[in-house]
């Protein structure tokens, strides 16, 4: 660990880390301190991955202007990483004539905010592009895009730490002292010394302000479950399907969106919780999300669902009052030297980009810096093989052999994708880091036939089973042997049966 830090990023989430790359172009010492044991392990990582045109957004907000700065270049910043982005378009449906009138209103603000070729079409032109959808209209927004937002969370985290940013996970931040040009940041074994702080914490902004005296912001957590579709009813859509966002809700109403990878998303419920780590999904919640989507999309069965999953929002607005807060990008006179991101809900993925040129603008007017020349401008994750041509795969396998060999069969990973995930630049190696980097074990069976094979890969390349984790942490899999437990070493467990 470095004495000291020129900057120090509390969050590694999109932001967190769209800001850590951005700083990585210049001769700067940065590290990002992330509480879990991998980035993108919070709202980042469980969300629908929409790229937002700035439609639902208030015209002259600060969200509003850099919602439409980020889609402006999000299919270019995708393609400098990596990262899959699919411009599939998006229909906001009326499924009553007299929602017509919001879809109106809907498209005014869009056209106030910049976003082109915005159309209401009649619920015959709905049909031709959607055939499995019903309504009585809709509001076409071709621009409207898709990308795979924890794909891009660590492709971002990768080629910043490639690049020299210094990740530390498991690092919670508890108490932070000092001011500018000297903060001193605790976490656990030690103290993180930068001159900068960029408080990019997400659902924890608020407290990480508290602890420098800022007392302004208050963080509501709202949780939003999904449910994820079988590939098999993939085609079902072609677009991203909305529904009329309903009047002070806290999110846009469930809706249905085809995902990067073939698999549609629907959802998000809304619910308020005091718990910002209550991450819990529920039956009644995945019966709710089903009814709802088969207003617009008849035919949906349970048998279709394969997981589900759910995300927060850190929202600064509570339940009573509703609807949406603004961004909060600000240095307050309470603590300068401390950049402070607060209620960065959606877009906030979308607007991810041109929050970090302009946090990095920020550091670069308090400390100078000349151009990195470690930074990469293009990007590569693991290669995915279940994406290439046949030629390109026939080439993989004689380069290494181990791409000729299939781990997760639902989702075509193989052996050398999961090896080289391992291996990744975090230094992250829980399941789920694997995971999320590969896919394994993200297919219908759900790990149920790649998951054993995966922990033999992990103790292969050198890890053994007792520091094999869930998600990092004390998430341990396994407590020790058989042999362990005949001789009393490790505690019984009995499962009740009644």
């Amino acid at each position: 660990m470095s004495d000291k830090f020129d900057v120090a990023i509390i969050g590694g989430g999109v932001v967190g880390c769209a800001i850590s790359r951005e700083l990585s172009r210049y001769q700067l010492s940065v590290a990002v301190l992330e509480r879990a044991g991998d980035v993108a392990r919070g709202t980042s990582g469980k969300n629908s991955g929409v790229v937002h045109t700035g439609i639902n957004v208030p015209t002259g907000s600060r969200k509003a202007a850099l919602n439409v700065a980020g889609a402006r270049i999000f299919e270019d910043y995708c393609k400098d990483l990596d990262v899959p982005f699919d411009r599939v378009g998006k229909v906001i449906v009326a499924l009553e004539e007299d929602q017509t009138a919001d879809l109106e209103s809907l498209m005014a603000r869009g056209v106030a905010n910049g976003v082109p070729d915005l159309e209401i079409i009649d619920s015959s032109t709905l049909k031709r592009m959607e055939p499995n959808i019903s309504g009585a209209a809709a509001l076409n927004v071709p621009t409207a895009a898709i990308a795979c937002p924890y794909s891009l969370n660590i492709a971002l985290a990768e080629s910043s730490a490639e690049a020299g940013v210094e990740y530390m996970l498991n690092s919670p931040v508890t108490a932070i002292s000092g001011d500018e040009g000297d903060f001193q940041i605790t976490i656990p074994g030690g103290t993180v010394n930068a001159a900068l702080i960029v408080n990019s914490a997400g659902l924890f902004s608020d407290k990480i302000a508290r602890m420098v005296g800022i007392t302004r912001w208050r963080i509501w957590p709202c949780r939003g479950e999904y449910v994820i579709l079988d590939k098999r009813v993939g085609g079902l859509i072609n677009s991203m399907v909305y529904p009329v966002p309903p009047k002070g809700g806290a999110g846009l109403g469930v809706h249905i969106t085809p995902t990067t990878d073939g698999n549609i998303l629907l959802g998000p419920s809304a619910d308020y919780t005091n718990d910002a780590d209550d991450v819990r999904t529920t039956a009644k919640i995945r019966r709710q999300l089903l009814k709802e989507a088969s207003e617009f999309l008849p035919g949906l069965s349970p048998r279709d669902v394969i997981t589900a999953y759910s995300g927060m929002r850190p929202k600064l607005v509570p339940s009573k009052v509703g609807g949406f807060g603004d961004f909060v990008i600000e240095e307050v006179s309470e603590q300068p030297g401390m950049m402070n991101l607060i209620g960065i809900e959606s877009p906030g993925l979308t607007a991810s980009p041109a929050i970090a040129d302009e946090v990095s603008d920020w550091v670069r007017e308090k400390i100078p810096a000349k151009k990195n020349s470690n930074f990469k401008g293009k990007w590569t994750a693991v290669d995915r093989v279940r994406d290439e041509p046949p030629e390109k795969i026939d080439a993989l396998i004689s380069e290494d052999p181990a791409y000729g060999e299939i781990i997760c069969r639902c989702e075509m990973v193989t052996r050398k994708e999961i090896v080289d995930s391992i291996n990744n630049g975090l230094e992250a190696t829980s399941l789920n880091a694997i995971k999320y980097r590969s896919r394994a074990t993200m297919g219908r069976c759900q790990g149920g036939f790649c998951g054993p094979r995966i922990i033999d890969l992990l103790i292969e390349n050198g890890h053994s089973p007792e520091s094999l984790t869930l998600t990092g942490g004390d998430s341990w899999l396994f407590l020790g042997s058989v042999e362990d437990l005949r001789k009393g070493k490790i505690p019984a467990v009995v499962e009740a049966t009644n």
